[in-house]
């Protein structure tokens, strides 16, 4: 597998935890809007989010057009599979059916 792949993979992953970090943090009260926009929470769920930025960037000098929709992709199944394990968020009938479309989808690109 192509290294600059798994950097894509690695950037949708991160980016999908920096969506639970940022839930996380807008899940709690603070005592100022100034700690609302200053905690831990924030600050690493934007800090994650520029890592993946940047590896994004690396990434796209180097992957063919065609495969980085499909790798981004994979970040559609990673934020809902991601909430039903730290939020307990159900996943539905529908959202299972579109995820595994989604994976069906890269499975066959890939193919």
């Amino acid at each position: 597998m192509n290294k600059f792949l798994l950097l894509a993979l690695l950037s949708v992953t991160i980016a999908s935890f920096s969506q639970v970090m940022l839930k996380l943090g807008a899940g709690k009260t603070y005592s100022s809007k100034i700690r609302e926009y200053l905690n831990f929470y924030v600050i690493t769920g934007y800090g994650m989010l520029f890592v993946s930025m940047v590896l994004t960037i690396v990434v796209y000098s180097h992957l063919s057009y065609l495969s980085v929709p499909v790798v981004e992709a994979v970040g559609y199944v990673l934020v809902p599979v991601l909430s039903y394990f730290i939020f307990k968020e159900k996943l539905s009938k529908r959202k299972v059916a579109g995820i595994l479309c989604i994976l069906l989808g890269v499975m066959i690109y890939y193919t």
